[in-house]
């Protein structure tokens, strides 16, 4: 019989992951959590290409199922009553870079993971700055 602890050992690499996100998430306010997110999908699509460009295919699907949710939790935390257009237009965004990371994840071609990755740090950046506005 398997120990129940032993699946959390299997994968000490998740596991710390999960710790850590876990310890960086729990003082944050909402916009706090929406940098982590941005900056967890930005590793995610990093990490994909880097998977992409080395035939690691195990890899560059676990990053791309992560980058991709974390683009549907960004765009189901829109407010669109308070967003107005800004709201609509981040989510054509979402909408979009899912697009491309999916089309992506058929081929072996990690520019359009780093393209993504790119247009997400430059939001973030633009969330951050507007972040210590307010």
């Amino acid at each position: 019989m398997v120990p129940r602890y032993a699946t959390a050992f299997a994968r000490p690499e998740a596991t710390y992951r999960a710790v850590d996100l876990a310890g960086r998430t729990g003082g944050e306010d909402a916009a706090g959590l929406v940098g982590l997110l941005y900056g967890e999908a930005v590793r995610a699509l990093r990490s994909a290409a880097w998977a992409a460009e080395n035939n690691r295919y195990d890899i560059k699907s676990e990053r791309v199922t992560r980058a991709i949710a974390i683009l549907f939790a960004l765009e189901s935390g829109l407010d669109f009553e308070r967003g107005g257009d800004i709201s609509k237009t981040l989510s054509r965004l979402y909408q979009g870079a899912r697009s491309e990371v999916v089309e992506a994840s058929i081929g072996s071609d990690p520019q359009p993971f780093l393209t993504v990755a790119t247009t997400l740090e430059e939001i973030a950046g633009a969330w951050e700055a507007a972040r210590r506005l307010s």
